[in-house]
């Protein structure tokens, strides 16, 4: 019992004693006999009391009480307090190489305790300046006094109060040290935690943008994602604006950007991973964001984008719910928006399939598919898996065959080449392929969809400078494919003609090979799924390469994702900066491979939260995106 529950319960027996006294009075009892059992509860030595039946007046008896009162003296403290808490010794104060070793607690004074949250960034000085950046991890309620707060008496005391009497308790937070922070010359640095803060030393909440971003190893410049949040919350600075911006590293200075270094969003349906993708794409296409290539020139980035929703194009579009204020707000903090007009609608043509396009204005260009892409594509015309016999007979097919048709030959002539049962013979004869797996190979190719490739439309292998383009956005629509496997076609012959070009040293494509690449896929679970048989292990080999040079290539991969877990482990193990937004799936959590504080997180985000983890570029943190998309969204 506590020393405000003594007062209440004596309170409350006091007022007891007066109902008893006036009980007794009601029951026939006089005053007088009501006075003297008063008189009688006095303790023996107790100063007799000033009354009418003592002969004192009643003047008297205030004169002395007026005599006998306290005098008043200034409480007011001197100065203000300052911060949140303190440092606390009284369960321990250690910084180890160790996390589990570590023991850092702060006692919260209570007029500052509603306002601290788990994750939110504190600052601890030390006696030369530098100051420890820490991170709240735990928070709890520790007895003030030795008393048992589990009884009757207690519970029904609390339950009669209107607030929590938060002076019964200690609130303690547990803290996590992230760096030290300290100034050199006029920026500010950052180093590993490496001693401990002293017993009482003031903590603060981080309020400084500088200090934040120091602390979190977030860059000042690059590609703006998001502002920093805890708990679904921005954290706010002193600064204008008041926010934190995430920015990931787009230069050379300390490495590489990473754009080259591969990006992975996953986020499941509704949570808003579109949206806040588009205005990831945007920054990387605005025209003041260039890259130094090898030959001295300073080149932007083209983009592109592989949709399965038709809704990339969009990007073309300024959208109309973008008011001039967000405009302008956008526009003080770095972040480009408004349509990008060098948008360009690159549609498949396939037969018996018709793209309606009515979401966008963008300009359209229709391609088809060569069949001569499978000189160096194979797996393209694999109609299903192909087992390690049969994958280098389709190989031996299709060398004779553009050994004798050269880059004209089409998917039609091979069929009919297939069909000739003299080269069945003799290959089988010959011992090249015998004549079982001649068929299991006929029966596959004759699998692919038909009227995929040679359409009566521009080859995609002729259109490189339209695919291609620096600072220019180019969207591969595919939702009006009929059927999924021509999807799969499109996709990979295209993002494989892109891949081959950038990694070769004789490349088709002098516009390809010379020009810093990003390519977006969506549903990039449904293309570079771990291999399950020769095809698709090909596929996985050829994007796995891609992702390991790509750095030095300056191309990068941009996954989207609302199954991470079905992405190949040799692609997603090249992915440098990942961006988690809500995911319902134990599985698809899991895989992300965030740090288990953020990844509890994640099932219960809002829609445009999100966990951002980018060793090279910063501390795991999470983020709020912007609430309006900076192109048109519907």
């Amino acid at each position: 019992m506590t020393l405000e529950d003594f007062t209440e319960f004596s309170g409350d027996d006091d007022a007891d004693g007066r109902a008893d006294e006036a009980d007794s009075a009601a029951d026939g009892g006089s005053a007088v006999d009501a006075a003297d059992g008063a008189d009688a509860a006095d303790a023996p030595g107790d100063a007799p009391r000033a009354d009418a039946s003592s002969g004192g007046s009643e003047s008297d008896a205030g004169d002395d009480r007026e005599d006998d009162a306290f005098a008043d003296y200034d409480a007011t403290p001197a100065g203000t307090d300052s911060g949140l808490g303190v440092v606390s010794v009284s369960q321990g104060l250690r910084v180890a190489e160790e996390e589990e070793e570590t023991s850092l607690k702060a006692f919260v004074t209570t007029g500052n305790r509603e306002s601290v949250r788990l994750g939110k960034y504190l600052l601890i000085p030390y006696p030369d300046g530098e100051r420890l950046f820490c991170r709240i991890t735990g928070l709890e309620y520790a007895q003030e006094f030795q008393s048992d707060d589990a009884t009757e008496i207690h519970a029904r005391r609390q339950m009669r109060r209107d607030e929590f009497a938060e002076r019964d308790y200690k609130f303690v937070a547990d803290l996590e040290p992230m760096s030290v922070v300290y100034g050199e010359g006029d920026s500010m640095k950052r180093r590993m935690t490496d001693r401990v803060p002293k017993p009482g030393a003031v903590v603060e909440e981080a309020a400084d943008d500088a200090e934040i971003k120091t602390g979190l190893k977030i860059p000042d410049d690059g590609v703006f994602l998001g502002h920093l949040s805890v708990g679904g919350e921005k954290v706010r600075t002193a600064a204008e604006p008041p926010t934190v911006d995430y920015r990931v590293k787009d230069d050379y200075t300390d490495g590489d950007p990473l754009a080259f270094r591969h990006t992975l969003v996953a986020g499941g349906t509704g949570s808003g991973k579109t949206h806040a993708s588009k205005n990831v794409l945007r920054q990387y296409l605005d025209s003041d964001r260039t890259y130094p290539m090898g030959d001295g020139r300073e080149s932007q980035m083209a983009v592109v984008q592989f949709d399965p929703q038709d809704e990339y194009a969009q990007m073309h579009d300024d959208n109309p719910d973008l008011d001039d204020a967000f405009a302008r707000r956008l526009e003080r903090e770095g972040i480009a928006h408004g349509g990008h007009d060098d948008t360009v609608a690159l549609v498949p043509r396939v037969a018996n399939a018709t793209y309606p396009g009515e979401g966008h204005r963008a300009e359209r260009v229709e391609f088809t598919i060569p069949f001569s892409l499978a000189d160096d594509m194979p797996w393209l015309v694999a109609g299903s898996g192909l087992n390690d016999n049969q994958y280098p007979a389709l190989l031996t097919l299709l060398n004779r065959f553009f050994d004798n048709y050269g880059d004209s030959g089409t998917y039609s002539q091979f069929l009919s080449y297939l069909d000739d049962p003299a080269l069945k013979e003799e290959l089988h004869e010959s011992g090249r392929v015998h004549e079982a797996t001649f068929d299991a190979v006929k029966r596959r190719v004759r699998g692919v969809p038909s009227g995929v490739f040679d359409q009566d439309a521009k080859p995609i292998t002729e259109l490189d400078h339209t695919l291609v383009r620096p600072g220019g956005l180019s969207v591969v629509p595919t939702y009006h494919l009929p059927t999924s496997r021509q999807k799969e076609i499109v996709v990979l012959a295209v993002a494989g003609l892109l891949v081959d070009d950038k990694l070769s040293n004789d490349p088709a494509s002098d516009r390809i090979k010379e020009t810093p690449l990003l390519v977006g896929m969506d549903e990039a679970h449904n293309f570079l799924a771990d291999a399950d048989n020769v095809q698709a292990e090909k596929v996985v080999q050829k994007f796995t390469e891609a992702a390991k040079q790509g750095r030095k290539e300056r191309l990068g991969l941009f996954l989207i994702t609302q199954d991470p877990q079905d992405v190949a482990e040799s692609v997603f193990k090249q992915v440098n900066t990942k961006i988690v937004l809500n995911l319902g799936d134990e599985d698809a959590i899991s895989s992300v491979n965030i740090p288990t504080n953020l990844a509890g997180k994640v099932p219960y985000m809002e829609k445009g939260q999100m966990v951002v983890y980018s060793p090279d570029n910063s501390e795991p943190v999470e983020l709020i995106g912007l609430s309006e998309c900076v192109t048109r969204h519907d």
